[in-house]
């Protein structure tokens, strides 16, 4: 299979890479209740994301769904220019993320079922709720593969047992992201 369907859920992978990127940086909880520290610096390479999730494949299409940045936030905008296709979705009243996976599931499905032929489909995200999409392109011939940090999937798991293969992010780490400013600060 020479092309490719890229489906990324930007908060999975943002936070996922924050994560990582703190521990990489050697920073460790304060008690063992705590949630993972996040490097706040973290940025993610969104060209570099897309050419190293193509892995040299053509790119039928390229899907990115997140929340709502800040206004004066350029994300958006640098991923359309990079190639994807962008929608965004607004929090709830509780600042929670609503209907991000839902929509990629969605045109994720509407791409795999009107393509002309069987593709790799490349879902960047660990998160289970991918595992509908991951059906519906097995039963149209698709291979799947999901591209995720470790720290977002277990490894026995339904979404990492679904696919035909699991690509750790971490491999790629240095090149798909960068440190927008100096953390932590001494």
């Amino acid at each position: 299979m020479d092309k490719c369907v890229i489906v990324v859920d930007n908060s999975n992978l943002f936070i996922e890479g924050q994560k990582h990127s703190a521990a990489k940086k050697g920073v460790k909880k304060q008690n063992a209740a705590d949630r993972d520290p996040c490097d706040p610096s973290w940025r993610i390479d969104f060209g570099e994301l897309l050419m190293r999730l193509a892995e040299g494949r053509q790119i039928h299409a390229a899907i990115l769904v997140g929340s709502r940045p800040p206004a004066n936030d350029s994300v958006w905008k640098s991923a359309q220019q990079l190639g994807f296709a962008v929608t965004v979705h607004d929090r709830d009243s509780q600042h929670r993320e609503k209907a991000v996976d839902t929509e990629l599931v969605a045109q994720g499905t509407e791409v795999i079922c009107s393509a002309p032929e069987p593709m790799a489909l490349v879902i960047a995200s660990g998160d289970r709720d991918f595992i509908p999409l991951v059906s519906v392109a097995h039963r149209r011939k698709w291979t799947v593969e999901m591209a995720a940090f470790s720290s977002a999937f277990g490894s026995t798991g339904d979404m990492a047992t679904s696919v035909d293969r699991v690509r750790p992010l971490e491999l790629d780490f240095d090149k798909i992201g960068y440190a927008a400013f100096k953390w932590p600060i001494p």
